[in-house]
């Protein structure tokens, strides 16, 4: 009888593949032999990579159970869901094929790693960026040979993505290397500077005019599709039209929280009673000084509590957010887990841009004021992103530990779940503007997973759901137009409000199970400790009884 391969051998060999097939995910995975390369969108390399997929798939599922631990026996299936997820994108989500975004996002993020993170000296990060910006017009003629008939709305919001994209390599990317002073590498940089900037433009006005006159398809995923997806990203087993009912309950219960927070602060209307607390905004510029703050107290507060290990490191650094991301509020740029050298985190927050409309300026800052960026403080910093991401490094199993693998329900669950488990700890306690800011987080997140359910599995139009997120999570007109318009190139985007349910509902059964021995930092170490995969993953390792539901 042949001896099974063992499991970690497996993992090696599947993490290497994804490695060396996705540079742009390798270096987020703090692995740098392909920092050199921008992923490959050819047909034949999509079609090359779906096969690999499938023979990896054969290959874990020949694997013999009686040769793995306990917890290996946890990861299989759990891996096996991971490749199946890839396959599902690239054969029925087709993003390479429907959405011209996704290029933008891959060129911004790609040479923003070699920008950001100082792993390696300027002139040898200088030398990777050379070889990108060579490679550019390759990667935007895949788009123009892969996507031919895009959603109108797909369309809309890649321009304006592409347009940061391109700001940032005329104006940021420069700017990164002014202390090298190889002149010969400086003169190839700005000759493969312009080209990349010549592609780009092209790209821009091909979607503008050609693309855009037979932009006719629709975005949706349709339920079958949407629900494959939420299954196998996130360990989301329950049928579509009950995830709607959940999600229709909570945000109910939360919009009754957020009355009765409201009233408190003044009587009235409690849309009316947030607006008036909006009002108190952040100055124009004052954004990153307000974050920054913020975080330092965050941190401070953590470390008077026991409510999770805090690793020693270097703290977060607060900046404006660079032009190619300026979609976002704010955003975490952190070392990957596999890094080996020591690098700084940046916690980007976005301030209203000068160039902007006055409306727009004053709707941004409403959106962005400071009972809410609390919230995203502690959502992006401590205990969020930042913090997990420290925890990362020590994961043990290196699946589990590889950004590849990790689950959007529990990376961003984890980070809504502590903007709620902050102030049931204590933080803010008194201060009805922060919980009131808490919870219209947790309205926005909610609305997410209805508008990303009636947007994909029903038929809800985009109007419609700027009309949902403006009457329903109290948004400006600004605000909830974007949130909707992502909801329909971001379907996974509910996960934010899934994966805080299914964290609830794991610290809840925890707790029953610890009895009189339940302690809150045990429950987040313990979350910490078993890394980035489902929520339902981590039920089975936490738990000594994972037979209840994940998400009621």
């Amino acid at each position: 009888m042949i001896a099974s391969e063992p499991l970690h051998h497996f993992v090696d060999d599947y993490l290497a593949h994804l490695h060396e097939a996705c540079p742009t995910g390798a270096t987020l995975d703090g692995v740098h032999q392909y920092d050199d390369l921008f992923e490959d969108f050819s047909r034949s390399a999509i079609d090359t990579h779906v096969q690999q997929l499938s023979s990896f798939a054969r290959r874990l599922n020949s694997m013999s159970a009686e040769s793995l631990t306990t917890v290996e026996r946890i990861e299989r299936p759990w891996i096996a869901g991971h490749i199946q997820s890839r396959i599902h994108e690239f054969e029925h989500v087709r993003t390479w094929e429907r959405n011209p975004r996704h290029y933008a996002e891959m060129l911004a993020a790609s040479l923003a790693t070699q920008v950001l993170f100082d792993y390696a000296p300027a002139e040898d990060r200088a030398r990777r960026v050379l070889s990108k910006l060579r490679q550019a017009p390759r990667l935007l003629q895949a788009a123009r040979d892969n996507i031919k008939e895009p959603p109108g709305i797909f369309i809309k919001n890649s321009l304006d993505a592409l347009r940061g994209t391109l700001r940032f390599v005329e104006v940021d990317l420069p700017k990164a290397f002014v202390d090298v002073d190889d002149l010969g590498l400086l003169g190839d940089l700005a000759d493969a500077q312009t080209e990349s900037i010549d592609a780009l433009k092209s790209y821009i006005a091909y979607l503008d005019t050609e693309a855009s006159s037979r932009a006719r398809a629709s975005f949706r995923l349709g339920a079958d599709k949407f629900a494959q997806k939420l299954r196998l990203d996130d360990g989301v087993d329950v049928p579509v039209e009950r995830l709607l009912d959940i999600g229709l309950r909570e945000l109910s219960r939360i919009q009754d929280e957020f009355r009765r927070v409201a009233a408190r602060i003044e009587p009235g209307d409690a849309a009316d009673v947030w607006h008036r607390v909006k009002e108190g905004r952040i100055a124009p510029g004052g954004v990153v000084e307000t974050a920054a703050r913020q975080v330092d107290e965050l941190a401070d507060f953590l470390r008077r509590r026991d409510i999770v290990s805090v690793p020693a490191g270097e703290r977060v650094v607060v900046a404006p957010t660079p032009e190619f991301c300026r979609w976002t509020f704010a955003s975490m740029w952190t070392p990957g887990p596999f890094e080996t050298r020591s690098s700084r985190a940046y916690y980007y927050v976005t301030d209203a841009d000068p160039a902007w409309a006055l409306e727009r300026r004053q709707d941004h800052l409403l959106d962005l004021n400071e009972p809410l960026l609390w919230s995203v403080s502690i959502h992006e910093a401590y205990p969020g992103h930042f913090l997990h991401f420290q925890h990362l490094r020590n994961v043990e199993s290196k699946a589990r530990r590889s950004l590849m693998l990790a689950s959007t329900a529990t990376i961003e669950g984890w980070a809504h779940y502590s903007e709620q488990m902050m102030l049931e700890a204590g933080f803010g306690k008194g201060d009805h503007a922060i919980k009131l800011g808490q919870l219209a987080e947790a309205l926005i997140r909610t609305a997410r997973l209805i508008v990303a359910i009636r947007l994909h599995a029903d038929d809800m139009s985009v109007e419609q759901g700027v009309r949902f997120f403006r009457d329903e999570a109290f948004l400006e007109e600004g605000s909830a137009r974007r949130e909707a318009e992502r909801g329909t190139f971001d379907p996974g985007y509910g996960a934010y409000a899934s994966g805080r349910l299914m964290l609830l509902k794991l610290r809840d059964d925890y707790k029953n199970e610890q009895g009189q021995h339940y302690s809150l930092r045990a429950f987040h170490d313990a979350f910490m400790r078993n890394g980035v995969a489902t929520i339902p993953v981590h039920r089975q390792l936490i738990l000594a009884d994972a037979r209840g539901a994940a998400l009621e």
